[in-house]
């Protein structure tokens, strides 16, 4: 049964043959991450399976006095009665697959996920298997991604439009994730400085010191009162939208960085300048190939409203479910800290 290995319960995803959940909401004796987003990796636990690659943010995270067991992706590890690996999902540094084998049955739980390149993290790896557990944050077919390339000439001519008109350019998006990946695909075609918030300079610092390569950087904080930042590029995160801290930017232009920028008119009803096209979660075809390519002869779906993309799994002729049905003590609606 599917159950042998995973249950939905109230403080997340569990396994019962290995005794431990996935990304637990509350405090657990053993859990297993995906990655570090706040919404995946809470404090509390006293113990966690992690991926070697995402240890410093799971430091940021979680604290200095977590206990963590750092894995390589790909290294079998044993929990209770199952084996365990952890293997590359391509939605942020050190973001993690979770792979559950016992005999003669496999699960993996993608947790976040996406198929695009992206610099600043190992890019996802389809692990076949006999039950596999997906996302569907994007779960509808008009969410299709533009080639980031598209994305990064429109930012750049965004940002000398900017510069032309002596207007700071100010772009939310957020902290974790969606910020360093725009800082090194911007260094794939720049070398200009970008202005942050100081929300993000720790976040970006780590990713520095795990060898991800990004434009130059500076505090906003660090610059004296009352400068101009016209012509600048600016990246804060979405709180910051509306706050004191914009009074600084006078007569800026203000643009988001999201995945839901692909809804015509969400850019608008939002109130900003401009909308770029970028996620850090797989878009429909990306959702569609990764259930393929796992092989499953069980699909369920979890996180997002799953309705149209178990629909069309099953028109296809996949055995797709709601994750909820494979049992009754579900956990709570979990949204994503990143969003897009």
């Amino acid at each position: 049964m599917d159950t042998d290995l995973l249950q939905p319960r109230q403080e997340g995803l569990y396994c019962p043959a290995g005794d431990f959940f996935i990304d637990p909401m509350w405090p657990v004796a053993r859990a297993v991450l995906t990655h570090a987003h706040g919404d995946h990796a809470r404090a509390g636990s006293a113990l966690y399976h992690v991926s070697e690659a995402g240890r410093p943010l799971f430091r940021e995270r979680l604290g200095a006095d977590a206990n963590l067991v750092e894995h390589a992706y790909g290294e079998p590890f044993q929990v209770g009665d199952t084996t365990v690996s952890l293997h590359p999902a391509g939605h942020v540094l050190g973001s993690a697959q979770i792979r559950i084998e016992i005999p003669g049955k496999v699960a993996v739980v993608s947790g976040d996920y996406k198929r695009d390149l992206d610099p600043t993290c190992a890019r996802f790896t389809p692990v076949p298997c006999d039950i596999f557990v997906t996302e569907s944050t994007f779960g509808l077919p008009i969410y299709r991604w533009p080639p980031m390339d598209r994305v990064i000439t429109d930012l750049l001519v965004w940002w000398d439009e900017c510069a032309a008109r002596q207007v700071p350019a100010v772009l939310f998006c957020y902290a974790l994730g969606k910020a360093q990946r725009l800082l090194a695909e911007l260094a794939l075609r720049t070398d200009r400085t970008v202005h942050l918030h100081g929300a993000m300079l720790r976040l970006v610092e780590v990713y520095r010191q795990a060898g991800i390569a990004m434009v130059p950087t500076v505090s906003v904080g660090e610059s004296p009162r009352g400068r101009d930042f016209a012509g600048e590029l600016i990246l804060a995160p979405p709180s910051a939208a509306g706050s004191p801290w914009m009074k600084r930017f006078a007569q800026a232009s203000m643009g988001f960085a999201s995945g839901w920028m692909q809804v015509r008119g969400a850019r608008r009803r939002r109130g900003y300048d401009r909308g770029f096209v970028v996620s850090d979660h797989a878009d429909w075809n990306g959702l569609v190939r990764s259930a393929q390519d796992s092989g499953a002869s069980r699909i369920y779906v979890t996180h997002g409203d799953g309705e149209a993309l178990i629909r069309y799994l099953r028109e296809a002729g996949h055995d797709a479910r709601p994750l909820s049905s494979l049992g009754d003590a579900a956990p709570r609606p979990r949204m994503s800290e990143e969003g897009d």
